[in-house]
């Protein structure tokens, strides 16, 4: 069983849901984005995790991995979180957390890899599947997929095609790991 976390949009998610993967949970760190009604719409429970709602980030990662686990989930994948994950979540779940990242890893870790891409001059970038631990996008790669950089690339034109491959590529690397 599978447990999604999400920050906004929701494409990676809506990549899992047409997978046809079992997401039996949705938890995101904000209210009202278009990822909770994308679950929604497909019969999938939701719940909202506001780490202002907490007096610490630990308590609020306790709380989500206490709601994730009641619905049965043995393994989380990050779609589009964007918050790092503390320790009580990351030792409950350990081993058993998955995340996205637009830029291959080790060489672009952090929170904007698309514009550290462009502003490195590589040829290349990749979108990449990895395990999370407790460092920035330092946990193991599962699955890559290299993606030139092309001339006259923007952070949007890149963005576009990176995320088309994770598409792709997030529901492979769940399918895999669910298979284990």
């Amino acid at each position: 069983m599978i447990g999604v976390l999400v920050s906004g949009e929701g494409t990676n998610l809506q990549a899992l849901i047409d997978d046809g993967l079992p997401i039996v949970a949705v938890a995101s760190n904000k209210p009202g984005v278009r990822a909770l009604q994308r679950a929604r719409t497909a019969g999938i429970a939701t719940a909202v995790f506001d780490a202002a709602e907490y007096e610490t980030r630990e308590e609020r990662d306790a709380a989500m991995a206490d709601w994730l686990e009641s619905r049965g989930v043995r393994l989380v994948v990050c779609a589009g979180f964007m918050h790092l994950l503390r320790t009580p979540f990351l030792e409950r779940f350990a081993g058993r957390i998955v995340n996205t990242h637009s830029a291959p890893l080790p060489d672009f870790p952090g929170a904007r890899p698309i514009e550290d891409v462009l502003a490195a001059g590589v040829r290349e970038t990749a979108a990449t599947v990895h395990y999370v631990d407790e460092g920035v996008d330092t946990g193991a790669v599962i699955l890559a997929e290299r993606i030139p950089v092309r001339p006259g690339d923007t952070v949007e034109t890149l963005r576009a095609r990176v995320q088309a491959v994770e598409h792709r590529l997030l529901p492979r690397a769940v399918r895999m790991l669910c298979e284990r």
